[in-house]
């Protein structure tokens, strides 16, 4: 799957280099005007139209994914000598690591307010219209708003720290060094929405990775000098560990300052050209982008609710209606909501990438009142969410035990809650993309509607579940709760979109397929390997691993190219690709 996305990365490069060289929509308008195709038709210029709005996406869509898996696989692989370092007390340090990026998360959602996503739908769509000057306008006014939500959101998470430890005074220091971060990550993700409404991906998805990779590396250098020279206290080691969120907004935030100056020129044109036939007033554009806002941060901290909830209600749960002790809790709550959550996560993010770039595009043909673009972008949207989902999602399933063993050490129960979970991804990164889809085509409203409502199921099955199959409830819960969501999403866009989901449903039926092929060639040789080896050695596992996601991929990558199934979904790149894999 990852050499897919490369080469359908480097192909759309080759393909669309000509539309590269501006930014923004002025370009397409040149391109496909009648003027430009005298000899041909309005079928056959709506047509390229089409197709220019499909490379697009895919373009973003490689960018995207490209820098949300790799930034995930490091902060996936950084797990090993860190896990390692902090020897019997492993569970225990990842169990303060998770509690505290759960309500960091939410802190970090309601600081940057959903303004990000809304600047990034609201510059499209003023981009759309040829009011570039009024777009950037509107970051400029930004940038201090969102210092400030910054700064006051760490203020307030510093100080409740305290109320919201339940009574573990270890988790204060580390929600305290957290807070820090806070201070300057909103007024990063407004740049990189900024660049995203440009549909220009390449910086948000490079500042990822930049900020990645500074994060990991001031993080297990100080977690080694702690736990290993200074032979520290965990929770020094995991303060320090969390406190590198700052390094790395620090990073990420410079990398896009480099970069927004290098394109300033660019916008200055941009803004230069624009058509300014829009009056509108500073107070009005913020007001306008709040109105926006507000829903997408409901929105971006659903998945973190969520687990909100299992962090604050399983333990409770656990403690009164069974034999467990407080230990044994928190190990099985590390175990699917910190070891689990954090491999998952690196196909999920697979999803939120392709979200973010489905918004400005939707925004832009939903803003120009274009029914059959919008649905059409719509269902390209959902078929590439499973053309990468399906086969992520159960090849993880599969090679489980070895992923498990090699990130942190072999636990049975870990093993199939592992397992589980990879099952459970793909409900969650469903609604992520629908939501974000629907939000694109600005039915905020529903959005929210149709989360609250998942929600709603998720917190009446929390405890039946829970009680019932123990670490296994809550993520039950979760998937069930996001499939009603996701299922009442899709109905929308089928009843009031006009979204050809008959299409959507023989892709999925069609990729179903190919993906159970994947699960049987990859679990079938994790099965026979293990009758051999032994899979608990983290040697062996890796190398058993390599080999299962392997022969699954390529698998996967001749069964979609074989049978043409990918011409559908990513378009001429396929044939490119067929050739170079000499797949007739």
């Amino acid at each position: 799957m990852l050499y897919l996305a490369l080469q359908l990365l480097q192909n759309q490069f080759k393909i669309n280099k000509v539309n590269d060289e501006k930014v923004g929509k002025p370009m397409v308008k040149k391109v496909l005007s009648e003027s430009t195709f005298p000899e041909v038709g309005k079928e056959e210029i709506i047509s390229k139209k089409n197709e220019i709005a499909k490379a697009k996406m895919l373009r973003g869509s490689a960018w995207m994914t490209m820098g949300s898996i790799f930034s995930r696989i490091l902060g996936a692989l950084y797990i090993i000598p860190w896990y390692t370092w902090f020897g019997r007390e492993n569970l225990a340090a990842n169990n303060l690591y998770t509690q505290g990026y759960t309500v960091y998360s939410v802190f970090l959602m309601i600081s940057i307010a959903g303004i990000p996503s809304a600047v990034s739908k609201q510059i499209s769509n003023y981009n759309g219209q040829n009011e570039y000057a009024l777009g950037q306008r509107l970051y400029k006014k930004l940038i201090l708003i969102m210092l400030g939500l910054g700064i006051v959101s760490a203020i307030i998470m510093w100080f409740i720290a305290p109320f919201l430890s339940q009574n573990d005074k270890n988790v204060i220091p580390v929600y305290r060094s957290l807070a820090i971060a806070l201070t300057i990550i909103p007024t990063m993700s407004l740049t990189r929405g900024f660049f995203q409404g440009y549909q220009d991906m390449f910086p948000s998805a490079m500042s990822q990775l930049i900020e990645q990779i500074a994060r990991i590396i001031y993080m297990l250098g100080t977690t080694f000098i702690i736990m290993k020279i200074l032979k520290g206290s965990y929770v020094s080691g995991v303060v320090q560990s969390t406190f590198a969120a700052f390094i790395g907004a620090i990073a990420g935030l410079s990398f896009l300052a480099w970069f927004y100056f290098r394109k300033k020129d660019e916008f200055a044109l941009l803004a230069k050209q624009s058509a300014n036939e829009l009056i509108i007033s500073d107070s009005q554009i913020i007001k306008n982008l709040l109105f926006e806002a507000i829903p997408f941060v409901v929105i971006s901290v659903s998945t973190t609710v969520y687990n909100l909830i299992d962090q604050f209600t399983f333990k409770q749960i656990m403690l009164h209606f069974t034999n467990y002790g407080v230990t044994a809790i928190n190990d099985l709550y590390t175990i699917f909501a910190g070891n689990s959550n954090k491999l998952i996560m690196i196909i999920i993010s697979l999803a939120s990438a392709m979200s973010a770039t489905a918004i400005p595009l939707l925004a832009q043909a939903y803003s120009n009142h274009n029914k059959e673009q919008t649905a059409l972008q719509l269902a390209d949207a959902i078929e590439l969410f499973f053309f990468i989902m399906l086969p992520c999602s159960l090849g993880m399933a599969a090679v489980a035990k070895p992923l498990y063993v090699v990130f942190y050490q072999y636990n049975f129960t870990g093993v199939y809650v592992l397992s589980f979970s990879a099952y459970v991804a793909l409900p969650i990164g469903l609604f992520m993309v629908l939501a974000s889809l629907l939000q694109g085509v600005y039915q905020n409203m529903k959005a929210i509607k149709f989360f609250l409502i998942g929600l709603a199921i998720k917190i009446i099955l929390q405890f039946p579940l829970t009680l019932i199959f123990h670490p296994f409830g809550p993520l039950m819960a979760t998937g069930i709760g996001m499939t009603v969501s996701s299922c009442l999403m899709l109905r929308y866009f089928y009843y009031n979109l006009e979204v050809n989901m008959g299409k959507i449903i023989k892709r999925f039926d069609q990729l179903l397929i190919f993906s159970l092929v994947v699960f049987a060639v990859s679990l079938g040789l994790i099965q026979l390997s293990d009758m051999f080896l032994n899979l608990e050695y983290r040697i062996t596992a890796l190398i058993v691993l390599f080999i299962a996601v392997g022969a699954g991929g390529l698998t996967y990558i001749y069964l979609v190219l074989k049978t043409k199934v990918a011409d559908k979904i990513i378009g001429s790149r396929a044939a490119i690709l067929r050739k170079k894999l000499r797949i007739r």
